[in-house]
């Protein structure tokens, strides 16, 4: 199985320019913990990702304004990424090494074309396999990008 067999398509993105309260609201609305952020609107080239995490750890818990902020405020990056024809065996072995919980899915121009979360992995791979994910991806480190 491949990740273009389970992966989210066209997922909700940002540039580093929009505004923190809309990268929220683009989370509420389509349900989700990430959204990939892009070198433009018309390019769709990700350079990083913010999570909820990012915005709660990076800024409100240091007492900054989200509200002042913008996508590019509290990114990570570089950006994680697989294609299409990534196998699951592989993608998750990228998000365990990574410990990474969603990884933006890019076409043969490095365009933005699919998202995959843990979700995702835990409804395709075996019980087995999902469980493991789940396990690296969420051990204690420093790694301030596991969301």
């Amino acid at each position: 199985m491949n990740v273009k067999d389970f992966m989210t398509a066209d997922p909700a993105c940002c540039t580093k320019d929009t505004p923190l309260q809309d990268v929220a609201r683009m989370m509420l609305d389509n349900d989700c913990g990430e959204i990939p952020v892009v070198s433009s609107k018309e390019e769709r080239k990700p350079v990083g990702v913010v999570t909820d995490r990012d915005i709660v750890v990076r800024l409100l818990a240091k007492g900054q304004n989200v509200l002042d902020k913008r996508a590019g405020d509290c990114m990570s990056e570089p950006c994680v990424t697989v294609t299409p024809d990534t196998s699951l065996v592989d993608c998750c072995g990228l998000m365990e090494t990574h410990q990474i919980r969603r990884v933006p899915v890019i076409d043969d121009s490095n365009q933005l074309v699919g998202i995959v979360s843990m979700a995702d992995v835990a409804q395709n791979a075996g019980r087995r396999a999902a469980a493991e994910v789940i396990k690296e991806v969420s051990q204690p480190g420093t790694n301030s990008k596991a969301a």
